[in-house]
């Protein structure tokens, strides 16, 4: 065989011996470095478990120790709290012991005080039963003594009282009154004087005739006329009497209707300055001056609105406060006064803080019937009342206009001030005059009602019937009994007479002793 292939067999035969005892070289090596490397995991472990066991028992010490230490703490603090719960319901125990004496204590004072209660109340049924008795006896005894009854000793008694509460009213009415005076004076008089300085109006006085002046004394003659036919259609158509006297060169017309009057005055002025006087011609001029009254009665109307400052009025009513410039009361002009009072009304209404325009309507209102009263039967606050609601004005003008002379009680403050200014309009000086028959019918009537009061002596109406003085008898009142009697006499005046502003009742009590040295 070639040496090559016995070379590669020879390798191959070297290959198949060299591998095997290789490999079990190699086997047997890493064997023992298994077996070594094992030897040295079991060391660590078995190392790894005894640490692991040494740790796990100093971590059971110690959570032994912490489990033994908070127990120890929870114990300590559980004996405190029941420490403390102990103290307290010792405290509670002591208190409720101490509450309970305190209440034996007041339930054994109870029981002594309902006992001496007890004992005063049987002490006081023998004393209200001796006090009875003596009672008894005292009564006969100063019924014995004084000669009197029992029911007569009652009786002198309520007498007393009954002085003694008369007494005490009296004050307390004196002084209420002075108290309310005071105030209510203070406010009234400062509203009023500054209305009536603030409203300036004059008066003039009105009579009953008027005088025509003639250009000479041969005018007469004509007015007269052939046989008096002139001067009798003169008066039949006016109704107006014709006084031709020795009065140079002048007419007298006289009559009671104011509107009559100036009538003829004007159909007279204008038959005068025309010349012609005769039936025909009278009667025409007489047709004109009608009408030309009739115009001035409406602007006259108009202009007591404008100046008064109110509007809206009805025409029928504007015609009738026209037609008061012609009527007169106690001599005062009658719209003069409505309008006076209407600015009156409108001040005051200013003072107090109320509806001026309301207060100066009602005010300028409150106569309207005035108008009419002559025409028609009722009195003229009647009249008014019915021409205000026919001519739908409001219910506050209505009871103004009613209750201005106190015939209803007034329902507003407008209405009051309403009052107040008409009472201050007619008692101004000089703004009316009064006939002698009613000055001394009303200081009559003053004397006689004072006089009939029991214990008046005399007495006198003064200061033209503005204060009525009262003599008393001083044995049958007394000083006490004089505020009484000075109120009841101003409610009867008031009750039964009628007059303009305020009347003074002065009630006067003297007491003289006299005696004589011998």
């Amino acid at each position: 065989m070639p040496p090559i292939a016995i070379a590669v067999i020879a390798v191959i035969v070297a290959l198949a011996i060299a591998i095997p005892v290789t490999a079990k070289i190699a086997t047997s090596k890493y064997q023992k470095d298994v077996e070594s490397k094992l030897g040295n995991a079991d060391e660590k472990a078995r190392q790894i478990i005894d640490d692991a066991l040494k740790t796990a028992e100093a971590k059971k010490r110690e959570s032994l120790l912490e489990v033994k230490e908070e127990s120890i703490r929870t114990k300590n603090e559980l004996d405190k709290e029941i420490k403390d719960r102990r103290a307290e319901v010792q405290r509670y125990e002591r208190r409720i012991q101490q509450k309970e004496e305190n209440i034996d204590k007041k339930s054994d004072a109870i029981e002594k005080k309902e006992a001496s209660i007890i004992a005063r109340e049987e002490e006081l049924a023998k004393q209200k039963k001796e006090i009875a008795s003596l009672n008894e006896q005292r009564v006969r005894e100063l019924e014995r003594i004084s000669g009197l009854t029992s029911e007569q000793a009652k009786e002198y008694l309520l007498k007393i009282v009954e002085d003694e509460v008369k007494h005490e009213t009296a004050v307390m009415i004196k002084e209420m009154e002075s108290r309310a005076k005071e105030e209510a004076d203070k406010k009234a008089k400062e509203y009023v004087v500054n209305a009536i300085q603030k409203c300036a109006a004059d008066h003039v006085s009105e009579t009953t005739v008027s005088v025509v002046q003639l250009p000479s004394d041969e005018m007469k003659g004509r007015i007269i006329g052939r046989e008096g036919r002139n001067i009798r259609t003169l008066e039949t158509l006016t109704g107006v009497d014709l006084i031709i006297d020795d009065t140079p060169e002048a007419v007298v017309l006289s009559g009671f209707d104011p509107i009559r009057r100036e009538v003829a005055r004007i159909a007279l002025e204008k038959l005068i300055v025309d010349g012609r006087i005769h039936p025909a011609r009278i009667e025409e001029m007489v047709e004109k001056a009608q009408k030309e009254v009739e115009v001035m009665i409406k602007e006259e109307g108009e202009a007591a609105t404008l100046e008064v400052g109110v509007h809206g009025i009805h025409p029928e009513l504007v015609r009738l406060l026209g037609k008061m410039k012609f009527r007169t009361s106690y001599g005062q002009n009658a719209l003069k006064h409505s309008i006076e009072v209407a600015q009156l009304s409108g001040l005051l209404a200013a003072e107090m803080g109320l509806d001026i325009r309301m207060a100066k309507r009602a005010g300028l209102l409150h106569d309207i019937g005035k108008a009419v009263d002559h025409e028609r039967e009722g009195s003229h606050i009647q009249l008014g009342a019915e021409l205000c609601r026919k001519y739908k004005e409001s219910p506050i003008v209505i009871n103004a206009v009613e209750s201005h002379h106190g015939d209803v009680e007034p329902q507003s403050l407008i209405a009051c001030i309403v009052q107040a200014a008409d009472t201050i309009s007619a008692a101004r000086p000089g703004a009316r005059r009064e006939t002698l028959e009613t000055y001394t019918t009303r200081l009559k009537q003053l004397e006689e009602i004072t006089n009939n009061f029991k214990g008046v002596d005399k007495s006198f109406a003064i200061q033209a019937g503005r204060e009525i003085r009262v003599m008393v008898v001083p044995e049958q009142v007394s000083d006490t009994d004089m505020v009484l009697l000075a109120r009841n006499i101003s409610k009867q005046i008031e009750e039964e007479l009628e007059y303009p502003g305020q009347i003074k009742v002065n009630v006067i009590r003297e007491s003289r002793v006299t005696d004589y040295a011998k």
